[in-house]
């Protein structure tokens, strides 16, 4: 007699709050958690599914209602309170500024949720650590986003580092950033309260938390920042074509200091910035540079360069170099299918969140971002070198 039983389905039901947020919306509902549940769900490895169900929460009625009339999602509220009380939600997911986040990740632990959170977790490094530490104290699992950490270009930087490629790794250096308009005669891509500190802008709380995941998890633990921030354009125009004076820094420029496996030193030197135009293939690269090989890596791409294919240059500053150097460079085959960064990790995090086993990218992970942002804001200001150190709990 064949067995026709179904799989057991557990639905997940997670409070997503701040989705009518570009991130919020574009990443993680439609990207990740719609794509989860109109694919039936993430298989287990006992054959068992886990699907979800949204509650989307926000501050605008009529933008909710929107979202959730275009989705087919049939839970939405603008009272928070009342979700985090109701034992049908088990995930609380932040997706909200950050001046907001803290307190609402606060409130959420105290309700008993799980956490799965956007960065940085805090405006200060304390901040951060006491949400780590309450979490603990909950027994809740906490995810902070590493989605960089996801992009296939990254990913397959990470295949060549295991596979032992660069022999010693030296150094990183990485390049980040576009022209984000000034908002009089073309509109800006990016919100007004990027530039504003008030409301917590900066690229260096933006970007920072990303390049300390990015760095410990490939490299090795940073141990040190140097770091100058710079206001680049002061004059800008918000949503409603109104001048403002902007006040936080659009561009950084960062040398990081980290131990590597064997001990040794790596540095990277990361630049950040929203006043640059592009001309590189992406508008994220890194390029690693090892004893045995060097590679370029991109969003998507990347290349590599072995020793035994390294050409000889000699400086001659008189004579026009014909050499092809981008010739020396050797694409690496994709050789997988990349999910969504974003859907990846939302489904590492479900999966580890149903089978109770640890999850590294937590809270105090994400405070570990936020005091690499709060020490290069330091440097900047100092002039001078910023150790970090050990945090725990």
């Amino acid at each position: 007699m064949t067995d026709t039983t179904s799989p057991a389905v557990r639905e997940i039901g997670i409070i997503m709050n701040g989705v009518s947020g570009r991130m919020g919306y574009r990443q993680h509902l439609v990207r990740s958690i719609l794509a989860i549940r109109d694919q039936g769900g993430i298989e287990l490895p006992d054959g068992s599914k886990v699907t979800v169900r949204p509650l989307l929460v926000g501050r605008s009625e009529a933008k909710l209602a929107e979202i959730a009339a275009q989705h087919g999602i049939e839970d939405w509220t603008t009272d928070l309170d009342s979700a985090l009380a109701d034992p049908r939600w088990e995930i609380y997911a932040d997706f909200l500024v950050t001046k907001a986040r803290a307190a609402a990740l606060r409130k959420a632990i105290a309700a008993g949720k799980a956490i799965y959170t956007e960065k940085p977790t805090a405006e200060g490094v304390d901040e951060a650590l006491e949400l780590a530490r309450l979490a603990q104290e909950a027994g809740v699992k906490s995810g902070v986003v590493h989605d960089k950490l996801y992009l296939p270009g990254l990913q397959k930087l990470k295949r060549l580092i295991d596979s032992g490629f660069f022999g010693r790794i030296l150094s990183v250096r990485g390049e980040f950033g576009y022209w984000v308009f000034e908002g009089d005669w073309q509109v800006a891509q990016r919100p007004s309260w990027n530039y504003r500190v008030a409301d917590g802008g900066g690229i260096i709380v933006d970007m920072f938390p990303h390049w300390n995941y990015v760095l410990e998890n490939l490299f090795g633990e940073v141990k040190s920042v140097y770091a100058q921030a710079e206001v680049h354009i002061s004059d800008r125009w918000d949503e409603k074509g109104e001048h403002y004076d902007a006040d936080a820094e659009d561009a950084a420029y960062g040398i990081f200091e980290l131990t590597g496996p064997d001990g040794k030193p790596i540095i990277a030197q990361i630049n950040s910035s929203w006043t640059t135009r592009v001309d590189r293939g992406e508008l994220v690269e890194f390029h690693v540079d090892g004893t045995h090989g060097s590679a370029v890596v991109g969003l998507h791409k990347a290349k590599i360069q072995h020793r035994n294919a390294t050409p000889k240059p000699v400086w001659n500053p008189d004579l026009v170099d014909a050499h092809d150097y981008d010739g020396d460079w050797q694409s690496v085959p994709t050789n997988d299918v990349f999910l969504n960064g974003f859907r990846q990790q939302w489904e590492e995090y479900l999966r580890s969140y149903v089978e109770g086993t640890h999850y590294a990218f937590d809270l105090l992970a994400g405070a570990r971002g936020v005091q690499l942002a709060v020490s290069g804001l330091e440097s900047s200001r100092t002039g001078a070198k910023v150790t970090l150190p050990e945090l725990s709990l």
